[in-house]
């Protein structure tokens, strides 16, 4: 999730497990407990495109790295805070800090590494990495947390926070399942012969649903809104296998494909290479010329070695794109 998101279940999070020992300190603590999991993309900085990206949620995401990474912040918060916390309390306050974040991200379309080292990246899609109806219930509930001085008070209002964002959570959990039974019926219904289904929500709702199907030709891809009153309706994009060939000894292809999980197309333009990565959706709605959220251009660098260059996103492809969204949410 976004960074606001994952300071402010930080914070609520330290406040029950800590509140009554560090009372404001809780937000201090909190914000930089529920932020750590995601220094990662920062060590990406130094990295190639794709090889920032392979990090993500990985290491700095497993339960394991908690195992260790938290007695030894809880070390280092009990020396600063001895008067207040012990080290046992302090241990448990960074393990469920950076837990909550892992466990929050896992909702999410991007993959985490929860099980690290083990490669498989679990992605259970029911929410947009920024949804503002999981953040806001907590930020309420902590403005009434640090008004207040009265533990019990406290107390109540993180928690009366934490269960309206999960309450919102499990709501998306079943708009998914919803969505996906829809996608699945149409599919039925229009005799699709498919191999793989995956619905996601697109950005900031949980109201309009994405799905991406592949077939050993291509993909169809579609979306569902809860307002919809005519038949989901799937455009077909082709694999372009034949691009792909040009692109085998490239290392950085590789990567992307398993970054991707498999969902990828490859297209050109301009004789410009392109890796798109199918599970965040379309900027456009031309099959012939499309546009990706995620695109990756192979460029042509020293001894002939085909390098990925993430495609920069200009504001006016966001402004289409929540226009789009906006238009579609109403209804087909």
């Amino acid at each position: 999730m976004d960074s606001l998101t994952q300071i402010v279940l930080g914070i609520a999070t330290a406040e029950l497990v800590a509140g009554k020992k560090l009372h404001n300190k809780t937000f201090l603590y909190g914000a930089v407990l529920g932020t750590i999991p995601d220094l990662d993309i920062v060590v990406g900085k130094f990295m190639s495109a794709v090889g920032g990206v392979a990090i993500h949620r990985g290491l700095s995401h497993s339960l394991l790295f908690f195992v260790f990474l938290a007695p030894v912040l809880g070390c280092l918060i009990s020396k600063i805070e001895k008067e207040k916390i012990n080290f046992n309390s302090a241990t448990l306050l960074a393990f469920w800090c950076l837990v909550t974040h892992v466990v929050l991200d896992v909702f999410t379309s991007w993959g985490t590494q929860i099980f690290w080292p083990l490669e498989h990246r679990f992605a259970l899609k029911t929410i947009f990495v920024i949804d503002p109806l999981y953040t806001i219930p907590l930020l309420i509930s902590l403005i009434f947390v640090w008004k207040n001085s009265d533990y019990f008070l406290r107390r109540k209002y993180a928690i009366r926070g934490l269960i309206s964002s999960s309450s919102y959570l499990l709501l998306t959990c079943i708009l998914k399942l919803f969505a996906l039974q829809q996608f699945e019926t149409a599919l039925q219904n229009q005799n699709f012969a498919y191999q793989e289904l995956i619905v996601k929500p697109t950005a900031f709702n949980c109201i309009l649903w994405n799905a991406n199907v592949a077939t050993p030709k291509g993909y169809y891809l579609a979306d569902y809104s809860l307002f919809d009153s005519q038949p989901i309706r799937f455009t077909f994009y082709p694999k372009n296998e034949e691009l792909e060939e040009k692109l085998v000894n490239s290392d950085d292809f590789q990567r992307l494909k398993k970054i991707s999980e498999g969902w990828y197309l490859v297209t050109e333009h301009n004789n410009r290479l392109f890796f798109n990565d199918l599970r965040f959706g379309l900027l456009n709605d031309q099959p012939e010329n499309p546009q990706f959220a995620f695109s990756y251009e192979f460029v042509n660098e020293a001894h002939g070695t085909l390098v990925a260059h993430e495609v920069p996103k200009a504001k006016r492809d966001g402004k289409a794109l929540l226009q789009k969204i906006v238009t579609r949410i109403k209804g087909n």
